[in-house]
């Protein structure tokens, strides 16, 4: 029986974070999780390592770990992630590098991240990969297109501007409120187009 999240009844969710830009756009996610309840198991790559530290400075990996119910080495094939029989409400990988792409959409799984997301595939459950790169080259849009084809949701990192952001931390909240709302957890207040 899976574990379920007090505060939600759903459970927990597994968060990748690969060695993309945008590592504020985990945080945010993160953030709205914790404020939700929904408690979240993290993967974080030696890239997503350093690309936090870039970002967000040098306590930035702590920052990330500290939303996690649970860290999984990147390198532990035998750790939960690993198998079809753990049970996550979703996986997002947010941010995700091109070559992380490119290794799920082909099926090769040379770290945790990839044999995590195989396994979600091969389950038929929700994998949403939040791509950070441009322009695409034509390897990335193949790539994009396999993943798809396999069951996996492209949710790329493009933030809007209707809703006026005054800040890069509004942007970065608004697109991760949209996808805490495609993976069906609501987030009270998030702006709406209500039309013109």
């Amino acid at each position: 029986m899976p574990i379920e999240c007090k505060a939600t009844g759903h459970p927990p969710l597994l968060l990748a974070v690969t060695g993309a830009s945008g590592i504020i756009y985990a945080v945010k996610f993160l953030e709205i999780m914790a404020g939700l309840g929904q408690e979240v198991d993290l993967i974080l790559s030696e890239a997503g390592q350093q690309v936090a530290e870039l970002e967000l400075g040098s306590a930035g990996t702590d920052k990330l770990k500290g939303f996690a119910r649970m860290v999984y080495d990147l390198h532990d094939m035998a750790a939960a992630p690993a198998s079809g029989s753990a049970r996550w409400k979703a996986m997002v990988i947010l941010p995700c590098t091109m070559g992380t792409l490119a290794s799920v959409a082909n099926g090769l799984s040379s770290n945790l991240i990839h044999r995590a997301a195989d396994c979600f595939l091969k389950e038929r459950r929700p994998l949403i990969m939040v791509p950070r790169e441009t322009p695409f080259n034509r390897n990335h849009l193949r790539n994009m297109v396999l993943a798809h084809e396999a069951g996996a949701v492209i949710f790329p990192a493009m933030p809007s501007f209707y809703h006026r952001p005054s800040s890069i931390d509004e942007m970065a909240e608004f697109f991760a409120g949209r996808l805490s709302e495609f993976i069906g957890l609501p987030v009270p207040g998030l702006k709406r187009w209500t039309g013109m």
